[in-house]
């Protein structure tokens, strides 16, 4: 056998890891192998055979993500230039376009940092888990159940408002072709919600029933997110009127939000940058489904994040060039300044449709590889009794070889949350808020434990994608950002002295409530029954 590779061909295999690093050498249970089903052994390698054992966790998916497909995944969930188009009137409402431009700078900057922290993570620990089981591995003993079950039960919270704000990105979108139609058409915000219930229902089924075509719809976006930009950007720069530099890279203004600076509005407007950039640790909860994943995974996350910024500045240098009247733009009829954008450089109502529909159908295809990632990680929680009615959310269909009862019940929680559309035309910002306070607590915390094992010089697991020497710098950078992130994200987008519903940040109120209901479960239930994923890993011991 050559250095390094492994020979999975039967029972009793030896599984060694020849480097350095790691010298020690494990053997699997001799029916490990043949216990498995047939479609889990697909793309089943003996690195992922290995890092399966260690953390304890058996093999139910079918591997049948590759790295191209990988990559592919993760630029489809960040859809990062095509989120930001869809979710840019909060920046551009606090602080205007030159805070839309100079926020997205920053925001990358300090994404950055968080992304090569999470890559590491991934590579040492490859499980749909994620971010709570990394806090289980790496928390200080004490703290490392309590800790790990806030951290699962942010990033549920974090993944399945994202699906819900992407399903109200597609309802309101559908809204906003109507009007576009129709002049005398009137958006409800009831109606809004009925589409988001039939859209979420769709994608779901889409997961259900399709999961098997999930790696090539993936091939198809990717396809799609490149080289939908370019008709769509050399279209509104050669035909929409243009702004000036000065306009698109020094004008500030607040745009009556009432903030008393516009550098305290632009502060508060970043939140769209914030979100547009966040994530990258979706495929970290598809890594159970990836071939080689303590390799591939670190690697696609790492790409799809760089892969995205040219396109992402690309498109908002553009757009902003595009907007010749900020007010006209936040006052269009479908409340899109987009389409405001498509209809300027257009002209046409059919123009302006075809491009909208581009969109849209675009923002249906990150929706569905959202809900793929929510459904895994809301799985993975649930199989470690971090969830009620854990047995059921934690079950593979053992047909389809999907978590179908975490999809239906993703499918559930974005048909309640959307119902707070119909009593504030607020919800959108309540639920970009939400999905991105909980995802950086996340961050905040994982970071936070490996940063400490480093400077106190404890073990930490091999990983394949490794930052070296560089990993302290890094993760104390991505730390401070995840901070900044985690206390903008609580402001409302105007300043009031007694907000209401219609200007008041739903995502306190919330986060808190959500955040009650789950230490009121943990103190009532899970400290019972939940010991965290690191009770069944293999290097416990050291880890502790």
């Amino acid at each position: 056998m050559a250095s390094g590779s492994y020979d999975m061909k039967g029972p009793s295999t030896a599984v060694r890891n020849e480097s350095p690093e790691t010298p020690q050498e494990t053997y699997l249970d001799p029916g490990d192998w043949d216990a498995l089903d047939p479609v889990a052994k697909e793309g089943f390698t003996a690195n992922d055979q290995r890092d399966m054992q260690r953390m304890g966790k058996k093999q139910e998916f079918r591997r049948n993500f590759r790295f191209l497909t990988t990559v592919g995944f993760t630029c489809c969930v960040m859809g990062t230039w095509e989120i930001l188009m869809t979710s840019n009137t909060q920046a551009l409402t606090a602080g205007g376009s030159a805070a839309l431009f100079w926020s997205l700078c920053w925001s990358y900057t300090g994404q950055t940092f968080i992304v090569l922290s999470l890559a590491e993570m991934s590579s040492m620990a490859p499980t749909a888990g994620g971010q709570y089981h990394w806090v289980s591995e790496f928390a200080p003993p004490n703290w490392q159940r309590l800790l790990s079950y806030l951290s699962g039960w942010l990033s549920t919270i974090s993944w399945q408002s994202i699906v819900a704000l992407d399903c109200y990105l597609v309802g309101t979108i559908i809204q906003g072709l109507i009007t576009i139609n129709n002049e005398s058409y009137v958006a409800t915000a009831w109606q809004a919600t009925l589409l988001i219930f039939a859209s979420v229902i769709g994608i779901g089924v889409f997961n259900i029933f399709g999961v098997k075509h999930l790696p090539l719809a993936e091939g198809i976006f990717v396809v799609s997110h490149f080289f939908a930009f370019f008709p769509i950007i050399i279209v509104i720069l050669v035909l929409a009127p243009k702004a000036t530099p000065t306009e698109v890279f020094l004008t500030f203004s607040d745009n009556g939000a009432g903030w008393p600076t516009v550098g305290w509005a632009t502060l508060v407007g970043q939140l769209s940058c914030m979100f547009s950039v966040l994530g990258s640790d979706s495929v970290a909860h598809m890594a159970e489904e990836v071939e080689d994943a303590g390799s591939v995974v670190p690697r696609a996350m790492v790409w799809s994040f760089f892969l995205n910024i040219p396109f992402t500045f690309g498109m908002v240098i553009s757009y902003l060039f595009c907007i010749t009247s900020l007010e006209d733009a936040l006052s269009d009829p479908t409340y899109y300044p987009f389409i405001y954008v498509f209809r300027q450089a257009t002209g046409s109502t059919g123009g302006t449709t075809g491009m909208t529909i581009i969109i849209l159908l675009l923002i249906i295809m990150i929706t569905i590889s959202a809900m793929a990632s929510t459904s895994r990680q809301t799985f993975a929680f649930a199989r470690d009794n971090g969830l009620p009615f854990s047995s059921w959310l934690g079950s593979v269909h053992r047909t389809w070889h999907v978590p179908l009862n975490s999809i239906i019940f993703t499918m559930i929680f974005t048909c309640v949350i959307s119902l707070i559309n119909i009593g504030s035309t607020a919800a959108f910002n309540a639920l970009l808020s939400l999905s991105t306070v909980a995802l950086m607590a996340t961050y905040l915390v994982s970071i936070t434990c490996v940063l400490i094992r480093r400077v106190k010089g404890q073990y930490l697991p091999p990983a394949r994608w490794s930052l070296g020497k560089w990993g302290l710098p890094v993760n104390a950078i991505a730390l401070l950002y995840a901070c900044w992130a985690f206390f903008w994200s609580f402001w409302p987008n105007s300043y009031v002295m007694l907000p209401d519903g219609s200007n008041f940040n739903w995502a306190c109120l919330l986060f808190v409530g959500l955040m009650g209901i789950g230490s009121v479960l943990y103190y009532t239930h899970a400290r019972k029954v939940y010991d965290g994923p690191v009770a069944i890993v293999k290097d416990r011991d050291r880890l502790h």
